[in-house]
């Protein structure tokens, strides 16, 4: 039975979707004023590998993740830059999708912009309004955290963790409030060339948790079955987004909460003040291949700290690297027409043990060690030449299904080498058989720089695209 950490209830839980069948996702999703960093890519990957478990298990998935394009951070910047909200905010909304692609993210279903959203912000906002949750102070409207007695179920904060400066970007600006624990809704315009939206509730802008609460149950409906998010936004995010959501319907907001926890850097904290800030493409540039990247980074249990090294990088590129020799090796080994059947029996346990890894609350260390026990198992069956056609299907059948949820593999691009690499194979084969080794090596580099390796073996040259 797959199980989940609920970060509500602090229990490792069986999940149960609302309907048969069907999972309902909202995943916070990037603000898009900046490169996304590599701790943000543990948390984007984490999803990924969410939804694509759940397909694994038969679901049909429904994911929502929202893109943040007005809050205070990119309303001081596009003030300071003297742009508007759409320059800055569609250039690094498109870096982003690049990123995720570059790291075989698949885009989820639904990406709502939060500008695009105004209405069902303000209408939600009408709600509570209505039912005395919220209140205007100069312009502004307010949530009143004394009018939700459950406040704090999520992080085990009550009122007094909510205080002024304790919330991050969301207090930013000076705003007035009966209560400091209160948090604002809907900001009245209050600098010079700061963007604002004319609506029934005011001149202004939403506030970021207002944004998360709106599209989420126009999309999802107002109740759904998965939150997910990084361990930094349980509070005062999703703290607030089910006081204001959960205030406004009455109802449970989402049934499950899942929490990512983010990356060191070498073991220290990433951070611009420490020098050690990584965006993906900062490890791009230096050489570093994207799914090794990704293999790192969903090495480690979505719950565990991850320490991302370059050893760790290292690691993951040989582990990678082993995988694919394998996936290849699979695929070129003698046919055993007599054999016994014993491949197809290792690749049922290795899916066995995959799935009950994942089942545990996505276990990505354990299931990946599932795939390694195959490799183990399966390479001295190659060998001694004793893999059948049937266990060929059967090994390389289970590998696809379980990259299927990895993710980096990539196993159904396109492998066939360019006619003009097999020309130069030719020619490196004719130099080395009329012993002209000056020119095998110099066509051999040749081969290496246009990404591919040459493997020599008894039986015979192969190539391959690195």
């Amino acid at each position: 039975m797959l199980r989940f950490r609920n970060t509500l209830t602090g229990e490792l839980e069986p999940f149960e979707p609302i309907e048969e069948g069907r999972v309902r996702i909202y995943a916070c999703g990037p603000t898009v004023w900046n490169f996304a960093h590599i701790g943000n890519f543990k948390t984007f990957v984490f999803y990924d590998v969410l939804r694509r478990y759940l397909r694994f298990r038969g679901y049909k998935v429904t994911e929502v993740m929202n893109v943040t394009d007005v809050d205070d951070r990119i309303v001081e910047q596009t003030i300071e830059l003297k742009i508007s909200i759409e320059e800055l905010t569609t250039k690094y909304l498109d870096y982003f999708l690049e990123d995720m692609a570059t790291l075989n993210i698949e885009k989820p279903e639904v990406m709502p912009k939060a500008t695009d959203h105004i209405p069902e912000m303000v209408a939600l906002v009408e709600k509570l309004l209505a039912n005395g949750m919220a209140y205007e102070a100069e312009g502004s409207i307010y949530f009143r955290i004394s009018a939700f007695e459950p406040y704090g179920k999520l992080s085990g904060k009550k009122l007094e963790g909510n205080q002024a400066g304790r919330g991050g970007r969301v207090d930013a600006q000076e705003y007035a409030k009966a209560d400091v624990s209160d948090f604002v809704l809907w900001k009245a315009p209050k600098l010079e060339g700061e963007r604002s939206w004319d609506s029934a509730i005011g001149a202004g802008r939403p506030g970021w948790h207002l944004e998360c609460s709106a599209m989420s149950m126009k999309y999802l409906g107002e109740t759904f079955d998965i939150h997910a998010g990084g361990e930094d936004l349980i509070f005062p995010h999703h703290e607030n987004e089910i006081a204001q959501s959960e205030g406004a319907t009455g109802k449970t907001f989402a049934r499950y909460w899942l929490h990512s926890k983010f990356l060191n850097i070498e073991n220290q904290k990433m951070s611009k003040r420490f020098g050690n800030f990584k965006t993906l493409r900062d490890l791009l540039e230096n050489g570093v291949e994207p799914m090794a990247i990704r293999y790192l980074l969903l090495s480690a249990p979505y719950r565990t700290q991850l320490n991302f090294t370059a050893d760790g990088l290292d690691a993951a590129s040989a582990s990678l690297e082993r995988m694919r020799n394998f996936v290849r090796r699979v695929r070129e080994a003698q046919s055993a027409p007599d054999g016994d059947g014993a491949g197809g029996a290792a690749a049922a346990r290795m899916l066995e043990a995959f799935q009950a890894a994942m089942d545990d609350d996505l276990n990505t260390s354990v299931a990946l060690a599932a795939v390694f026990s195959l490799v183990n198992e399966v390479n001295p069956m190659i060998d001694a030449r004793k893999i059948s056609d049937a266990d060929r299907e059967a090994i390389l059948a289970a590998i696809e299904r379980a990259d299927g949820v990895l993710g980096v593999l990539a196993l159904g691009e396109d492998e066939s080498v360019p006619a003009e690499i097999l020309e130069l194979v030719a020619q490196r084969t004719e130099a080395r058989r009329s012993r002209d080794f000056r020119l095998a090596d110099e066509v051999r580099d040749r081969i290496t720089a246009a990404g591919y390796v040459i493997e020599d073996s008894p039986d015979g040259t192969k190539v391959r695209k690195r």
